[in-house]
């Protein structure tokens, strides 16, 4: 079960911070991100969302390669296996970005939507789907951001714990 937990930073650059340093995390295993979120509130201006899950992206590279392995195989049937590949792979390319572009993955779309409009000018905001972390070590290593939690999928002890874990390596 992942549990989901937003994180607001002053300044705009902040999140973006955090989540690189939570990537370094990741490859020493001590967190397990499942999908992230950046949101950016500018002073002026409208919020801007950074997925880090391209789904568009991820759908056209798959469907490229399904693509052309199947009009390849369907042009060995007509005698022109390249021009099979070729046509295949840019249908393919076309269908799987068109699938990306629609699926919905990870965190939902419009809650990333509603839960940023709230955030102040000049802030950012971290949205994180975790499916599991070391808390000590990891706190550790963002607390110098000062995060603050806006919302999370935690129970209320969990969160109050998150919650104390924060301020006390803040106050050090």
């Amino acid at each position: 079960m992942a549990d989901l937990v937003v994180l607001s930073f002053d300044g705009v650059d902040s999140a973006d911070a955090v989540l690189t340093k939570l990537r370094q995390l990741k490859k020493q295993e001590l967190i397990d991100l499942l999908d992230a979120c950046v949101v950016v509130r500018p002073e002026e201006g409208d919020i801007h969302i950074k997925q880090s899950v391209n789904m568009t992206r991820i759908g056209a590279s798959t469907g490229l390669s399904t693509g052309a392995i199947v009009g390849m195989l369907a042009g060995i049937l007509v005698l022109n296996p390249l021009a099979g590949m070729a046509v295949g792979g840019l249908a393919g390319a076309a269908m799987g970005a068109l699938g990306g572009s629609l699926s919905d993955y990870g965190i939902n779309d419009d809650f990333i939507k509603e839960l940023g409009e709230t955030i102040q000018p000049n802030s950012s905001a971290l949205f994180l789907l975790v499916a599991k972390a070391t808390p000590d070590k990891v706190i550790a290593e963002i607390e110098q951001y000062d995060p603050k939690i806006l919302q999370t999928s935690l129970s209320q002890e969990q969160e109050d714990k998150l919650r104390e874990a924060l301020a006390a390596a803040h106050s050090q």
